[in-house]
C-alpha cells in the first residue's frame, strides 16, 4: 500500500496525535509529560499548530505558532532535577520517526525527519548549556 505525504493539517495533527500517544504510553519518556501536560486536547493542537508552521513555511496558515520551545524545555529539565539526557530526545526522535513511516511516505515526510533531528540537537545543546548558565552543571 502507498502511503500519502503529509498535505494538510489534518495529516499534521494525525502525525503529531498518534505520535503523542505513543510519547505517552512509553515507560521512558511519559513520566515527564503525563504530570505536567493537563489539557492534552490543547497541547496536540498547539503542537499541530507547531509542526504545521515549521513543515509549510511557504503557506498562508490560518494559524501559526509563536511559542519558545526552549524555553519550555529548559524548565521541564529544571522541574526534573536536569534529568533530561541525550537518551530521551533518541528514544523521541525514534519514536517521531516511527510515526512518520507507519503515516507516510515523501518529500514533506523526510523534512518532518530532518527538523526534528535539528531540533532534537537544538534543544538539548540548549538545555545543557541553560545548566551552566545557572551553576548546575
Amino acid at each position: 500500500m502507498t502511503k500519502k505525504d503529509i498535505e494538510t493539517r489534518a495529516d499534521v495533527n494525525l502525525l503529531v496525535s498518534t505520535f503523542y500517544d505513543k510519547v505517552k504510553a512509553d515507560a521512558f519518556l511519559g513520566p515527564f509529560f503525563l504530570p505536567i501536560i493537563k489539557d492534552w486536547n490543547a497541547h496536540i493542537e498547539r503542537l499541530t499548530t507547531f509542526w504545521e508552521s515549521n513543515l509549510f513555511i511557504t503557506r498562508k496558515l490560518e494559524q501559526k505558532y509563536y511559542g519558545n520551545p526552549l524555553e519550555v524545555h529548559v524548565k521541564v529539565d529544571q522541574e526534573n532535577n536536569q534529568s533530561i539526557t541525550e537518551h530521551h530526545f533518541g528514544v523521541w526522535l525514534n519514536l517521531w520517526f516511527e510515526t512518520i513511516d507507519e503515516l507516510f511516505e515523501g518529500e514533506v515526510a523526510d523534512n518532518a525527519k530532518r527538523r526534528a533531528r535539528k531540533m532534537s540537537t537544538f534543544l538539548y545543546l540548549n538545555i545543557f548549556q541553560s545548566r551552566k548558565e545557572l551553576g548546575e552543571f
